[in-house]
């Protein structure tokens, strides 16, 4: 069986036991290394508090120790607006033809999948990985084009390895009741962080003050 590899993004202000989780989950299912990808200008979110040094840092001290996720940050050192398309075209020259290439999403954002850039690109480039919560009856529904597309394309965990790109897989995650926008709020009120991130990013935090002011939405 070819070794896959996956990348799961976000802005990651800050990142947290519930992304983690995640990646490590989705690492187990897939046999996979995951790359966590911090993004820059994020083209469907309000942008970040914390800077992309902030984020990266604060990534790869939440990683540490986990030998098969990696903090890449190679959408940081982009300009502009980050595409998973140029992000997956990159990765692609990198990995060769042949390579099983997945993109990890979780269902909310993947209802809105047809409008994100160049999207029918992305089946010629990789995978897609939808993330969903086990026994979830709150669905976002999918629109038309993209419900044809997963009809098309729908494949098992297991044939995720046999092809290089162009399935759509689903996979239930647990569903860790964390948002990096109430860390944020909970940070900004005075209060500890710890047991919703990682110590030491809990330790970063404090130590440089991050998020005393309000915080957005994400």
């Amino acid at each position: 069986m070819t070794r896959l590899n996956a990348i799961f993004g976000g802005t990651f202000d800050p990142v947290h036991l519930g992304h983690l989780r995640v990646a490590l989950e989705i690492s187990e299912a897939l046999d996979a290394d995951v790359r966590l990808l911090p993004a820059p200008v994020p083209p469907h979110r309000p942008q970040p508090l914390a800077s992309a040094e902030q984020r990266m840092a604060m990534l790869e001290l939440g990683l540490a120790g986990c030998a098969r996720l990696h903090a890449d940050d190679r959408e940081l050192r982009r300009d502009g607006p980050s595409y998973s398309v140029d992000t997956l075209a990159e990765l692609r020259a990198e990995l060769g033809v042949d390579a099983p290439l997945v993109l990890c999403v979780g269902a909310d954002a993947f209802a809105g999948f047809a409008s994100w850039h160049r999207y029918e690109h992305i089946f010629e480039l990789s995978h897609v990985l939808v993330l969903t919560r086990p026994g979830a009856a709150d669905r976002v529904a999918w629109p038309e084009p993209l419900r044809a597309q997963a009809v098309a394309r729908r494949g098992a965990l297991a044939q995720l390895s046999e092809s290089p790109a162009g399935r759509i897989a689903e996979l239930a995650v647990t569903p860790l009741a964390i948002s990096a926008t109430a860390v944020r709020t909970l940070i900004a009120a005075g209060r500890d962080p710890r047991f919703l991130v990682p110590d030491a990013v809990a330790e970063y935090i404090g130590r440089l003050g991050l998020y005393q002011a309000a915080a957005p939405r994400d």
